[in-house]
């Protein structure tokens, strides 16, 4: 149910609200004919999807005119939940994959989204800059984190510095490495009392540090 978005995040517009509300129906009508979210988990779509994707904004409100690109974005997650939820930042939707990126594309259409860019292209090819890179655990991260390192802009518009917002499940700690020193986590369970947050966190990685990834 959006009740749950709307709880968490009462000062939405109505068009806002019109969105999320929106959000499971036209993925349920579009995973039917390519599956991009595991159909055993749409009955928890708003809870495992769009609140997961939303648990980067209880660290960062993106200011207007931030760029923020969604690496691996699969069927849109977190980016287009965060598109709703700022529609005065622009975001890249990018996924090697062409159907997900049909997708992806259909999403941003049927809610409207002005502020979205669908790309089908690897991450290696990405040749933009941004504030923020962000991804739903595509890869382990000091991996991700050296193919995206490149991608982030040295112009700063935000309240923290510009780099890398990591959503991640699970003991994170034996894939970090050298990075533990470099990075900060949030435990989600911080921001959202539901028990399936108990063990995911959000990996930061600031530009600062970016840059020493080995």
């Amino acid at each position: 149910m959006p009740d749950l978005i709307f709880r968490y995040f009462p000062s939405l517009s109505d068009k806002q609200k019109e969105q999320f509300s929106a959000m499971k129906s036209v993925y349920v009508s579009w995973n039917s004919r390519i599956n991009v979210i595991s159909r055993k988990d749409m009955d928890n779509f708003y809870l495992h999807h769009v609140l997961h994707s939303l648990s980067i904004a209880r660290i960062l409100k993106f200011s207007p005119g931030s760029r923020i690109i969604d690496v691996g974005t699969g069927g849109g997650m977190p980016g287009i939940p965060l598109a709703i939820l700022f529609p005065e930042s622009e975001f890249t939707l990018l996924d090697s994959i062409e159907k997900k990126i049909k997708v992806v594309r259909a999403v941003c259409e049927e809610l409207k989204l002005q502020n979205t860019i669908p790309s089908r292209k690897r991450v290696e090819d990405e040749k933009g800059k941004y504030d923020f890179v962000i991804s739903r655990a595509v890869t382990e991260f000091p991996q991700f984190a050296k193919l995206t390192a490149k991608n982030v802009s040295e112009e700063e518009n935000n309240s923290i510095k510009n780099g890398i917002l990591y959503l991640k499940g699970g003991n994170i700690e034996g894939e970090l490495g050298s990075l533990n020193d470099k990075i900060r986590v949030w435990n989600i369970s911080e921001f959202f009392t539901e028990p399936f947050f108990e063990t995911k966190k959000i990996i930061y990685l600031p530009l600062i540090n970016i840059n020493n990834t080995d």
